[in-house]
């Protein structure tokens, strides 16, 4: 961060931003088609929604028992770049992303801090580091315990269908064999698959029909929450929830269904098995996954000792940095995380903010004349890779040469506005570059620092001491603040500092 900055806004309301974003729609409408890549059918098809104008998606969120890692970030900042992106184009997108707050998991990390829950205060941590990485909360943040009568309603649904049957202890399971697609989307063979479910085991798996079928309800263990159903005291299976709380809040048919690629199998093929046997419909038209995420070259693992959260990110970056990091790379592109990249990132990233600071210096000076031919040409050649720059997201949401794109529009500002610019010139430079980074959820505000005492004292100090023609003792606080990971830039609007 910068001294002498602004405090945080929001530019995509403003006036400049509707109009050009208006202009950005009437010529995708007319002459462009997005395209995403179909975990379904593995290819990219055009995208077409159910209702025109419209995008009903559903991301799979967090399970809380902890603080969020990393790992969880990337879906959270993906998919909310998609949904950004929606709105840049003109729909109306109704964006819901759960939480799971019932689970082995969560009830394990209650016991072990003696507490009746633990979810709550998890999602209150979640929901910051989301406001943190500028991720928008969703239109609904549904949570598993509000859902249970929706979900006894479904498992009933598919009871009566002949696609669930319930065991002898009360456990109901889903029927697989009934589902003649069952596999479709992770493109796995019925009589090849192996039972490997999240559910852990409650009284062994000798009431299943088949290995592969999958838990609804499973009675409940001594100490843990319950909840009443016709077939025993107990609580949901992990699948259930996400379809019932889907067609709650979003309808039995939905355009977009998203998550991290683990959750392909089971979760995500389970969900379209209970689904499409209980409403007779096809579930979601478009199934979105992102990569892993590896740390060092190496899978993300606490076993290994290169675990991280979020929250450990922000001490050191801000979070905007890992937002830009993570964009640095196609969703569906394994990324690789690490020191060396995530500060790559953070310089990427200051380029940017340096020259949208350097643009509203210039628009508060520059003259009201009328923009020179020079100017123009330099205006049309930026719509041309606003042009660029949607091409890229249209592609199945490229953000890699999205914001490669926003570089050379960068570059381009850069080397042709000064102050002897017209204000029409620098303004559209300016609203370009800073509705662009919206739409990647990048704020273009430096965020304000505050220095301790001891530094902002050191910096007073050192001005008097240039006052008093004292350079010696001047370029002596100056090396000391050097060393203390301050670098002071003398310019013609006084001082400025940032972090080394």
């Amino acid at each position: 961060g910068e001294g002498r900055i602004r405090q945080d806004k929001t530019h995509s309301d403003t006036a400049d931003l509707v109009c050009s974003r208006h202009a950005a729609r009437d010529s995708f409408e007319e002459n462009k088609s997005m395209k995403i890549f179909n975990t379904l059918s593995r290819k990219k098809e055009e995208f077409v929604p159910l209702t025109p104008g419209e995008v009903k998606m559903y991301v799979c969120g967090p399970t809380v028992y902890n603080f969020i890692h990393i790992g969880n970030a990337r879906p959270m900042i993906v998919f909310d770049t998609v949904r950004r992106y929606f709105e840049y184009k003109g729909y109306d997108v109704r964006y819901v992303s759960n939480f799971t707050d019932v689970d082995d998991k969560i009830i394990k990390k209650a016991i072990e801090e003696g507490v009746d829950t633990v979810s709550r205060r998890y999602i209150e941590e979640c929901k910051k580091d989301m406001a943190a990485m500028n991720v928008k909360p969703a239109t609904v943040h549904p949570q598993a315990t509000q859902e249970i009568c929706g979900m006894l309603e479904m498992i009933q649904t598919l009871i009566d269908k002949n696609h669930a049957y319930v065991a002898g202890d009360g456990t109901v399971y889903f029927r697989t064999g009934s589902f003649k697609e069952y596999g479709k989307l992770s493109h796995k063979n019925l009589d090849e698959l192996q039972s490997g479910f999240r559910e852990i085991k409650v009284t062994g798996e000798e009431g299943k029909e088949d290995p592969n079928d999958f838990v609804l309800w499973k009675p409940k263990k001594e100490g843990e929450p319950f909840w009443e159903s016709p077939w025993c005291d107990g609580r949901p299976g992990w699948h259930i929830e996400c379809s019932v709380m889907s067609k709650r809040y979003l309808g039995e048919q939905i355009d977009i269904h998203a998550g991290g690629e683990d959750l392909i199998f089971p979760h995500h093929e389970n969900e379209i098995a209970q689904s499409e046997c209980a409403n007779d419909k096809n579930f979601a038209t478009y199934w979105m996954h992102n990569a892993f995420l590896n740390i060092d070259n190496k899978k993300m693992s606490k076993s290994l000792g290169n675990f991280f959260t979020v929250r450990e990110i922000s001490e050191k970056y801000d979070l905007q940095v890992l937002r830009f990091f993570m964009l640095s790379a196609h969703y569906r592109s394994p990324l690789n995380f690490s020191a060396d990249l995530m500060e790559a990132s953070k310089n990427g990233l200051e380029r940017i903010l340096t020259c949208v600071e350097k643009l509203r210096d210039l628009e508060t000076k520059a003259s009201d004349s009328s923009k020179t031919a020079g100017e123009q040409a330099t205006m049309e050649e930026a719509d041309k890779l606003r042009g660029k720059y949607e091409e890229a997201m249209d592609d199945d949401f490229n953000t890699a040469d999205a914001i490669s794109a926003i570089f050379e529009l960068v570059k381009l500002a850069n080397t042709t506005a000064d102050e002897s610019s017209t204000r029409e010139f620098v303004s559209y430079m300016k609203t370009m570059i800073e509705e662009l980074c919206d739409v990647l959820g990048i704020i273009t505000e430096k965020k304000e620092e505050v220095l301790d005492s001891e530094i902002e004292e050191m910096i007073e100090a050192r001005q008097q001491a240039r006052k008093d023609k004292n350079f010696a003792l001047a370029d002596e606080i100056r090396g000391k603040l050097l060393d203390m990971g301050i670098v002071l830039e003398d310019t013609r609007e006084g001082v400025k500092w940032k972090r080394a």
